[in-house]
């Protein structure tokens, strides 16, 4: 008999195994998984749960082939502040996953250009550990991370160790430094003629601030990388993700049922909208 499929508004119960700050404000959560796993895929997100307090959509930071799952928690509100709290040993409530994920299929045998800005590396982290676990699988593999300065940049001694293993192209930019720093100041898009790629056989994955996505989406475009081949991922404000509630509505499209993940091709027109 077929196990009973679990109701997308339920949380289950899973316990934090650790809690590890990554810098002022973020941690990352590593969960237990169930016996029985947690299938998911890169770019995905969940629903975590704060007993009393509520709920917020986090993406999923890790890989599948993780012993945890993990999720990276900026504190800005009241959930989010509770979440980044959790101490190891404590239950937490999960639901998902959730959403589209990042279109690792069609990066097989292609070049892939990832951009991240600020906390839009979390939710990439999963893609690019795919993409340095199997580079055979890859053609040339170009990463721009870029923050407002040196202290904020998250995972950065994991990257840069990714960087020097050959495996991938990886070029770090800060707004401003007070201190000394080896790589480039200035706007992540800065970096976009420093890549190594094929245009016409590249895949983008892009993830951050809205404004800056659009700026990179474009500047990507415009160095001949086709709409369609062009991904990001966007955060709205998602409340049930199940596409109910209509919070995260963005012109035809629920963020939490038809995305994250959107190519620019279907979102380019929506992006400089606010959100209501």
């Amino acid at each position: 008999m077929a196990e009973p499929e679990v109701a997308p508004w339920l949380p289950r119960f899973f316990r934090v195994h650790d809690n590890r700050q990554e810098t002022a404000g973020v941690h990352t959560l590593a969960i237990e998984k169930p016996a029985e796993g947690f299938a998911f895929r890169p770019g995905q997100f969940n629903m975590l749960y704060a007993f009393g307090i509520g709920e917020a959509a986090i993406s999923i930071s890790g890989h599948g082939d993780d012993p945890y799952l993990t999720h990276t928690i900026r504190a800005v509100g009241k959930v989010s502040a509770a979440l980044s709290a959790f101490e190891p040993g404590m239950q937490i409530g999960v639901r998902g996953p959730f959403g589209s994920p990042w279109p690792m299929d069609l990066c097989a045998g292609r070049d892939v250009l990832v951009v991240a800005g600020g906390l839009g590396l979390a939710p990439l982290r999963g893609a690019l550990l795919h993409l340095c676990r199997y580079p055979e699988r890859f053609g040339n593999i170009a990463c721009l991370v870029g923050g407002r300065s040196p202290d904020l940049l998250i995972f950065r001694d994991e990257f840069e160790s990714l960087g020097q293993s050959g495996h991938i192209q990886l070029e770090l930019t800060v707004d401003h430094t007070p201190t000394e720093w080896q790589h480039h100041v200035g706007v992540v898009t800065d970096l976009l003629p420093r890549v190594r790629i094929d245009p016409e056989n590249t895949v983008a994955l892009v993830c951050g601030p809205e404004m800056m996505m659009r700026f990179a989406a474009q500047g990507i475009a415009d160095l001949g990388v086709a709409p369609q081949r062009i991904f990001l991922s966007m955060e709205r404000n998602m409340k049930c993700a199940i596409g109910h509630c209509g919070r995260c509505q963005l012109g035809p499209n629920y963020v939490c049922k038809d995305g994250p993940v959107f190519t620019w091709q279907r979102i380019g027109r929506l992006v400089t909208r606010s959100e209501v």
